[in-house]
């Protein structure tokens, strides 16, 4: 199979089985739902825009299913010529998602290591050359691998509460975020944000999120859906070709490093993930959890 990230950010001449174009003249069906474990779509096709709801308690960790499940609904909406833009949020309150399952990474195989790692660098893949409009309505938390879902998105629009925050904080847990993430970091922020806050492994604040660029705009929670939909028609308003050969030329570089690099990245992870240092800083990291629970 093709990577997406090797594919030009153009119409995919590929439709998807249960959803078969309209025919000329016929009223378009209002709302095409389907739904996974982890992952609830919902597809208005008056209006071409999906709704992705994470929807993986406690707090939308992203698995190895999620990882799956994201890819699958993606790419069912990717190749339905009904849908041009999706929101991707959050059905769990004061939570967008925690990050990488940090279970996946913990005393387990060098081949489930590889497994979760190409599946996180497929999620990245698929999301950053969509050629959807993607917009993230942040309503909660997000750090590390949920901070990232939201860089990849085209608009960021996240809840005016300072209790919640988002950032990629890597280093906290010992880990190094890899190039890709990085690079997707410093195209939203630019390279001195990027670079203090990777280091430190900073979570901001959503309003020092919103100063630094990291969000477009900050909104009160009730007011979330309305705007995400209102900036959504706002890039819908625009043709597609034009829209999506400016994101490929935009975006193209940065996905064709990883899709370049993508075996020895992986290779890179299993080294990093496998050494005894950083698997017992995860399990510390996972003992605070359990205590913080309990």
């Amino acid at each position: 199979s093709v990577s997406p990230g090797m594919l030009p950010l153009c119409r995919r001449l590929m439709v998807w089985s249960t959803a078969p174009r309209q025919s000329p003249g016929l009223p378009l069906a209002p709302c095409r739902a389907f739904s996974n474990n982890k992952i609830m779509v919902e597809l208005d096709e008056s209006s071409g825009v999906a709704t992705m709801k994470f929807k993986s308690p406690p707090v939308n960790s992203l698995s190895l299913d999620f990882l799956t499940e994201f890819c699958i609904s993606l790419e069912k909406l990717e190749n339905n010529w009904a849908c041009r833009g999706v929101i991707i949020t959050s059905a769990i309150p004061k939570i967008f998602s925690s990050g990488l399952d940090i279970t996946e990474m913990c005393g387990k195989s060098t081949e489930h290591y590889a497994e979760f790692w190409r599946a996180v660098q497929e999620m990245w893949l698929r999301l950053y050359g969509s050629n959807m409009v993607t917009v993230a309505a942040v309503n909660g938390s997000s750090p590390a691998g949920g901070c990232l879902i939201a860089l990849s998105c085209d608009y960021r629009i996240m809840v005016e509460n300072p209790k919640f925050s988002i950032g990629l904080n890597e280093a906290q847990l010992g880990i190094v975020a890899p190039f890709w993430f990085k690079d997707t970091f410093v195209n939203v922020v630019g390279h001195r944000v990027a670079e203090s806050s990777l280091q430190l492994g900073s979570l901001h604040p959503a309003p020092k999120a919103h100063r630094f660029g990291l969000v477009d705009e900050l909104v009160p929670e009730e007011k979330l859906q309305e705007k995400t939909g209102a900036v959504m028609a706002q890039w819908l308003a625009l043709p597609d070709h034009a829209r999506q050969l400016t994101k490929s030329m935009m975006r193209k570089a940065v996905l064709d490093r990883l899709v370049a690099h993508r075996e020895e990245d992986i290779q890179n992870f299993i080294s990093f993930i496998s050494k005894e240092s950083i698997q017992k800083s995860l399990r510390m990291y996972m003992e605070m959890l359990k205590k913080k629970k309990g």
